[in-house]
């Protein structure tokens, strides 16, 4: 019970359950993943664009302070009297130490004999240099040591692409709890309602709106527990009413063969032959029994081969011609021509004596049975017995394949009742269907299609 009581208190609570966490830790790790990846290649895009735009600002600069230290040459004819005070502002203003070589590779700014520039590339950060022109000629070099520091455009950008993966991450982990519980909730209500389902409780359904398969699968679920239920009730109802009909014979047999036992009643041939009409009903409803269970299982036992429908027919209308003579009813048929089928004739021939025995037990005397076999033109086989009997009235119509139905005049015929049930599933085995017209005047026609036999080609 506390096991249920847990199953049932983690329906509403889905991701709390083994299925719900592991699709909700999938769905995390796909989304670490995903963020972490965009993140890691927009940090290093930015860096790398940064990187670039600050590369060429420092190479314009260098150019600004070679051509500001060409015009200072230019203006002085040497760099003895040159003034670059101006190029030295240039680089200032960009953070930049300033040096000015001459041809002969001596410093010519900030002046002489202030030390090499060696190890300036190390020690300074990123160095540029630049050619100083005068008139055309090359006069010297101007090399920049740009100090090595955090840039504030870097700063910004990695503060935005931290903030909006961090965002990110947040929608992702809220997506993925969505989802997991999207999925997560069917299979669960599905779980409960298939262990109650299989506990006993016939009520038990999925009743779950989940979009694409998962919807589909409950709805499923749900059709087979109604037919389930169904089938049951059938059940149900076949055995009372088997009950019902073996009740009936079985207790006047019992009554008949106390009164012998007991002496009140002599064994004389009329008390016989009742109690042996008891034995033959309760034979009736056996083998009809029999039948019905066999018919349902003919797709198993089915044995179909290329056979004539109006052979068969006529081969059944002889068998039963005496029972139908003796109800004195006049039998006509139209069984000349050929019918092809594909089908098992002893199935055939069973449902075809089912209804011939049909019209034997439901007609009055000198009532008319027509058999008629034909091809129909757009492709199929057509069987139909008809008789002008009572016929069935229209509200007992669509019951009249049902087992045990025998209709309102149940108590003046003799039978059981499977006789229309079992032609019905010989008939649906074989890939045909039977169907029941009676109108309103009288009579029952009844009408088996079956699919057509292809002719072989020739050779």
């Amino acid at each position: 019970m506390t096991a249920e009581r847990s199953r049932l208190s983690n329906r509403g609570r889905p991701l709390s359950g083994p299925l719900g966490r592991r699709l909700l830790a999938a769905f995390v790790l796909v989304a670490l993943s995903s963020v972490a990846v965009l993140t890691i290649a927009a940090l290093v895009a930015t860096n790398r664009g940064l990187a670039s735009v600050q590369q060429a600002q420092r190479q314009q600069i260098t150019q600004r302070v070679a051509a500001a230290a060409g015009t200072a040459y230019a203006e002085a004819g040497n760099w003895t009297g040159a003034q670059l005070a101006q190029a030295a502002a240039v680089a200032d203003g960009a953070g930049a130490r300033l040096v000015v070589l001459g041809t002969d590779g001596g410093m010519v700014w900030p002046g002489r004999g202030m030390g090499s520039m060696s190890g300036m590339h190390t020690s300074s950060g990123t160095v540029m240099e630049a050619p100083v022109t005068a008139a055309g000629q090359r006069v010297g070099t101007v090399r920049l040591a740009f100090p090595t520091r955090a840039s504030g455009g870097r700063d910004v950008a990695w503060s935005w692409i931290g903030s909006a993966s961090l965002v990110a991450l947040i929608a992702a982990l809220l997506a993925s709890a969505y989802v997991a519980g999207r999925l997560a909730r069917p299979l669960v209500a599905l779980a409960t309602a298939t262990r109650r389902f299989a506990a006993g409780d016939r009520t038990a359904r999925a009743a779950v709106s989940a979009p694409g398969e998962l919807g589909e699968v409950a709805h499923a679920f749900d059709t087979m527990a109604e037919e389930v239920v169904r089938v049951e009730r059938v059940r149900r109802q076949l055995a009372a009413d088997v009950a019902h009909e073996l009740r009936t014979p079985l207790a006047a047999l019992q009554a008949g063969l106390e009164e012998l036992r007991d002496g009140l009643r002599p064994a004389d041939p009329h008390r016989l032959a009742a109690l042996h009409d008891q034995t033959l009903r309760l034979g009736r409803v056996v083998e009809d029994l029999a039948d019905l269970s066999a018919a349902e299982a003919a797709a198993l036992s089915l044995h179909p081969v290329d056979v004539d429908l109006a052979a068969v027919a006529r081969a059944a209308l002889a068998a039963q011609q005496p029972q139908l003579d003796a109800a004195a009813l006049t039998v006509t048929a139209e069984l000349d021509r050929p019918v092809p089928v594909r089908a098992d004739p002893d199935r055939l021939h069973q449902a075809i004596t089912n209804l011939l025995a049909n019209a034997t037990r439901y007609c009055r005397s000198g009532d008319q049975v027509h058999v008629r076999a034909r091809v129909e033109p757009a492709g199929g086989a057509l069987l139909t017995v008809a008789d002008t009997g009572p016929g069935i009235p229209a509200e007992e119509l669509p019951h009249a394949f049902e087992r045990l139905f025998r209709g309102r005049d149940a108590r003046h015929i003799a039978g059981s009742g499977i006789g229309l049930a079992v032609v019905r599933e010989l008939i649906s085995a074989q890939g045909g269907a039977v169907a029941l017209e009676s109108p309103p005047g009288g009579g029952l026609t009844v009408t088996i299609r079956l699919p057509a036999r292809r002719p072989a080609a020739a050779g």
